[in-house]
């Protein structure tokens, strides 16, 4: 592993909210503070402006989130090695009977094509994990201490 980070989408959501999982992801990966800057997928950074319009975010929330997008690294996905890794899950998903969204597997595609960790709160990465294809920390978002409402 490169040392390098990729961060999802609900991570940066996290992040922006400075929640407890946000300031844990955070202290945990020396967000922002190491030698090299996080990683994220261009599809992240298209969901994380659609969340925005969705919600009707106003001008200095928008401008928080862009202040945060500016430190971060985004990788495009027109790379050839993102392009054939997202092919290889797409494939490989399918044939576990198992279906990733698509900005899902784009944004897998893109951490294993730069060699990245993917930090995520989502589990549907976890087939990929579980077979070596990619690597992930996940984290909980429900904190300790409080019951899961399902799903």
């Amino acid at each position: 592993m490169s040392g390098l980070v990729l961060l999802d989408t609900n991570i940066l959501v996290h992040l922006l909210r400075a929640s407890s999982l946000g300031k844990r992801v955070a202290e945990v990966h020396g967000l922002l503070s190491k030698g090299h800057r996080p990683l994220v997928s261009v599809v992240t950074v298209g969901e994380l402006l659609a969340f925005a319009k969705k919600r009707a975010w106003g001008a200095q929330k928008v401008s928080k989130l862009h202040e945060l997008l500016r430190q971060l690294v985004v990788v495009d996905i027109h790379l050839d090695v993102v392009l054939e890794r997202y092919a290889t899950f797409d494939v490989f998903c399918g044939s576990k009977g198992r279906v990733l969204g698509k900005n899902d597997l784009w944004i897998a595609a893109t951490a294993s094509a730069v060699s990245a960790l993917l930090l995520t709160t989502d589990k549907d990465f976890d087939l990929l994990h579980s077979e070596s294809l990619l690597a992930r920390s996940w984290f909980d978002p429900v904190p300790a201490g409080e019951a899961s409402s399902g799903g």
